[in-house]
This record gives C-alpha cells, sequence and structure tokens, in this order.
C-alpha cells in the first residue's frame, strides 16, 4: 500500500508542477489579453477583460485562479474557434483514444506472439527474420509508412479510403502505422526478457522434471518477463493516446494530434496549454496502472511494501 500511495504523492507533485509551468509559461509569453482581443479594442475593454481573468490581482492569487479554474475543467477559451476548450477536447478525445487502443491491440497481437517465437527458435531463421522485422519497425519514419500505407492500398489498390474518418475502413492504416513502431518494440523487449528467463534455473528444471514445452515457455518463461515488456507496453500506449501528431496528420484522423497541429500553425495557446495537461494526466494514469501490474506480476513488490 505505501508502494502505491507514494507512488500517487508524486504523480500529484508532478502535476502541480507542471500547472506552474504552464501557467508560467503563458505569462512569460505577454499578456494572455492580447490573444483575445484585436487592434480596436478601447482601454475599457483592456481593462474589464483584466479584472474578468483576473488579471488585476498578484501574480499568485493568479495561479489560484487558474488551478481553481482546473479543478473546475475550465481550460479557457480557444483564441481561434472562439470555444472552450475543454469543449473542444472533449470532441477529440474519443477519436484519438479509438486510434490508440486499436493500435495498442494491433501492437500487442503482433508483437507478443513473435517476441516469444525469435526468443524460442533463438539462432534459427525464424529469429533472423523476427529481428530483421523489429529493426526495419524501429528504423522506418512512421511517416514514411504512412505514406507508404495510403500509396499501395488507398491509392493503388483502392480498398480503404486515403483520409479522414468515413467508416471503420478509415481507422486500418492509421492503426498500422501507429502500432508498427510499437510491435517492432515489443519484439525486441520481449525477446531479450525471454532469452535471459529461459537460461535461467528455474526453467532448466522445470523441462528436467519433463514439462510440456509449451507449459514451460508460456506458464514459467512468459510470466516471470513481463516486467520489461509491461513498462514498454504502457509507455507505448501512451505515446499513442498522446503523441499520434505525425500519424493523424497524414491521415486527417480527426484527433488530438491533427488538432495540436492546427493549434501550433495558428497560435492556439489555450489549446496548447490543455493538451499539455492532458498529456500529464493520461502518463500518470498510466504509471500508476503500471505500478499496479507491478504488484500481480512480481510478488517480490509486494512482500517489500
Amino acid at each position: 500500500m505505501r508502494f502505491l500511495v507514494g507512488r500517487i504523492i508524486a504523480g500529484i507533485v508532478t502535476l502541480l508542477v507542471v500547472t506552474m509551468l504552464v501557467f508560467g509559461l503563458s505569462r512569460i509569453n505577454g499578456d494572455p489579453r492580447s490573444l483575445l482581443i484585436s487592434e480596436d479594442t478601447t482601454i475599457d475593454v483592456w481593462d474589464e477583460l483584466g479584472r474578468e481573468m483576473g488579471l488585476d490581482q498578484p501574480v499568485y492569487r493568479q495561479y489560484l485562479i487558474y488551478v481553481g479554474n482546473l479543478f473546475r475543467g475550465d481550460l479557457g477559451d480557444s483564441t481561434l474557434q472562439r470555444k472552450p476548450v475543454t469543449e473542444i477536447l472533449w470532441s477529440r478525445i474519443p477519436n484519438t483514444v479509438r486510434l490508440a487502443f486499436a493500435s495498442f491491440l494491433f501492437a500487442l497481437l503482433l508483437g507478443i506472439p513473435l517476441g516469444v517465437l525469435s526468443a524460442v527458435k533463438h539462432g534459427r531463421w525464424w529469429d533472423r527474420g523476427i529481428r530483421a522485422f523489429a529493426v526495419l519497425g524501429q528504423a522506418l519514419p512512421v511517416f514514411w509508412i504512412s505514406l507508404l500505407l495510403i500509396y499501395v492500398f488507398s491509392v493503388g489498390l483502392r480498398w480503404v479510403p486515403v483520409s479522414g474518418n468515413a467508416g471503420w475502413t478509415s481507422i486500418i492504416l492509421p492503426t498500422i502505422a501507429l502500432g508498427w513502431f510499437g510491435a517492432a518494440g515489443q519484439v525486441r523487449i520481449l525477446r531479450s526478457s525471454m532469452l535471459d528467463v529461459l537460461n535461467s534455473e528455474y526453467v532448466r528444471f522445470a523441462r528436467a522434471k519433463g514439462l510440456p514445452s509449451r507449459t514451460v515457455i508460456w506458464k514459467h518463461a512468459f510470466h516471470n518477463a513481463l516486467i520489461g515488456p509491461i513498462t514498454f507496453a504502457a509507455l507505448t500506449l501512451a505515446g499513442m493516446v498522446t503523441g499520434s501528431i505525425v500519424v493523424e496528420t497524414v491521415f486527417a484522423w480527426p484527433g488530438l494530434g491533427l488538432l495540436a497541429t492546427k493549434a501550433v500553425n495558428n497560435s492556439d495557446y489555450p489549446i496548447l496549454q490543455g493538451l499539455i495537461l492532458l498529456v500529464t494526466l493520461v502518463y500518470l494514469i498510466v504509471n500508476l496502472m503500471v505500478d499496479i501490474l507491478y504488484l500481480i506480476v512480481d510478488p517480490r513488490i509486494r512482500s517489500s511494501d
């Protein structure tokens, strides 16, 4: 329990530090009112807007007001769309989450079997072929894979749409492009962990007892090789949720990544601040989930708590 409590406290402190950084950067960039007004704004409107935003208060009170607004879900208004940032983010989150989980599932369904097979067939042609796939998967740029998939399956074969969200087939190519790197990384991490476990004494003892090869691999070796792959899988999932900018831009997928690109191009700082806080929150939640999985998978962590 102390293990989880410590992680939760660390997460809260991290979130507070990020809010301070975001608040400080918003003030360093200049007066926030300058993003919300036009050249024809009068002094009276300027002062009234400052009172509404709390800019007539000391800096520490401005920060407290900012944090209070965050707890109420108020992230301000977009300077481009003139709509609440929270509303804009909520409209994009489902598309990004759907793409992220589809890509994550693709990465696991492809990466786990190939990683185990590569370790079991160590040194054979299966292993060499899978390692080549893993190297290419992590070396090839995501945008290049995306464009290649579009050229082959959309332009050439016309099997799926080129871009947008026009149905369930529209998610196929973005899923492959986003999940390719995760699958390749999972292969390498799992292969390395499995090789260490397969050479351990208790696995050799299990083989010596005459247990079936499938039982030795999946019950004894795979279960004890999960710490590294779990960590990588969690970071991969968080990265897919928050870092799909390239894929969403190439495929014009209406998610948070495409929103971030437009916000940067249009200097929509409230949107960018909201995205930064959302990314931080996602990583903190995923890290907490990983810590809970550690307690389930590795009894040594529970016994040392």
